[in-house]
């Protein structure tokens, strides 16, 4: 963990840190590498016993009837899609993501309809979402950017009104609540991330939630290649000598599945994530209390119906691409979450009209440092970096 440590003076007469403050760091205690190492003597590393134990507790966790784990966040919004039965259809979703969630419409021969988002919480705006839907619509994609949930009441209101099917991408969303409802067991399906700088991190994993019990079938043989029994299911008993070959082979899968051992990292951090959350949102007040009042920096907000995972905290100002370079020169690090996916190359011929909000927005973003490890001094550190800005 950095520390505040006097040196030497810069220019801005911001005496620097000995080591610099990354902008996000996986946060881990003895219990992660006891739990590992558990699996390891056990002689059972693949989907087994853990990964089992994992969805149990994971729906638990979120309120949901059923939990679905994957290798990743990126194939839980593959399969998702894949169930929806998007293919040759459209699918409204936003541009202020990571690539992963529009790739996943694409993997299903889906083709992607960007909507603008609400310039507050740079979430998909439902009035551009009700706008945008025609006849080929069959799924609109709500991701909670920066642990911020969407609008879901009024998005799964538009998609019940059309016979839509929502799927929320609350990869950077777990621990967070809508309306005193855990994300996870509102929206029809929801997949979340588990990626090693993710809130609850492994080495990477993902996760679907769901009510539908067909749906989560489906997912479960589509992540084993199509076998219809998992290795696990065909292991009786927990030392495998009873082990049974006979499985069928229902329609082509992937290779999506996780692992024990990811399954016992993220036991360990589902069981500190109330904790772990409670000390982002810590870091966030001290933030928002530090840079209150700056009139060139707007800070990012949380509504009074939602509570936030807080996995990113995101500023805003007219000379972004400069702070970066000032934080940088002061040993802090920062981010740009994210370039709006329909100005990449491959998703342009897929744009039909600007987004002003977000093609305004996103080039005022920067992330600042937000993770566990962080100490008070590290924050404060920060704070005084940013309020040392030369801004004009």
């Amino acid at each position: 963990m950095a520390q505040v440590e006097k040196i030497h003076h810069t220019e801005s007469n911001i005496e620097l840190i000995e080591e610099p403050i990354q902008l996000f760091k996986p946060y881990h205690g003895e219990e992660e590498i006891e739990a590992v190492s558990e699996v390891l003597r056990s002689g059972w590393w693949g989907q087994g016993p853990k990964t089992a134990e994992l969805e149990q507790k994971f729906a638990e966790f979120v309120e949901a009837p059923i939990a679905v784990s994957l290798n990743s966040a990126t194939a839980a919004l593959h399969l998702a899609m894949t169930v929806a039965e998007v293919e040759g259809g459209e699918v409204i979703t936003t541009p202020m993501t990571f690539v992963s969630t529009n790739h996943a419409i694409l993997y299903n021969r889906a083709t992607p309809v960007f909507a603008d988002v609400q310039r507050d919480t740079l979430n998909i705006d439902p009035d551009d979402i009700e706008r945008k839907i025609t006849d080929k619509t069959r799924a609109i994609v709500a991701v909670d950017y920066g642990g911020h949930p969407v609008e879901l009441e009024r998005i799964l209101e538009i998609a019940d009104a059309h016979n839509l099917i929502v799927i929320e991408d609350a990869a950077h969303a777990a621990g967070a609540r809508y309306k005193d409802r855990a994300v996870g067991s509102i929206s029809p399906m929801t997949c979340f991330s588990f990626h090693p700088v993710k809130n609850l991190a492994t080495g990477d994993g993902g996760m679907v939630t769901t009510a539908n019990e067909e749906w989560a079938e489906r997912i479960k043989k589509l992540r084993w290649v199509g076998i219809n029994k998992n290795t696990w299911q065909r292991a009786d008993g927990e030392d495998g000598s009873k082990y049974s070959w006979e499985y069928d082979v229902e329609e082509p899968g992937y290779k999506y599945h996780t692992n024990d051992i990811n399954s016992a990292i993220a036991l360990v951090q589902l069981g500190r994530l109330p904790d772990t959350n409670g000390r982002r949102r810590e870091i966030c007040a001290m933030y928002d209390e530090g840079l209150a009042g700056i009139d060139w920096l707007t800070l990012p907000v949380e509504k009074d119906y939602v509570f936030s995972s807080r996995h990113n905290y995101v500023v805003r100002l007219n000379n972004r691409d400069k702070l970066a370079d000032w934080m940088r020169d002061h040993r802090v690090g920062s981010g740009m979450h994210y370039i709006p996916n329909h100005l990449y190359d491959m998703y342009k011929p897929y744009v039909t009209e600007a987004l002003p909000v977000i093609e305004e927005e996103w080039l005022r973003c920067l992330t600042l440092p937000l993770h566990p490890n962080m100490s008070d001094n590290d924050v404060q550190y920060i704070i005084e970096v940013i309020k040392a800005f030369p801004h004009a």
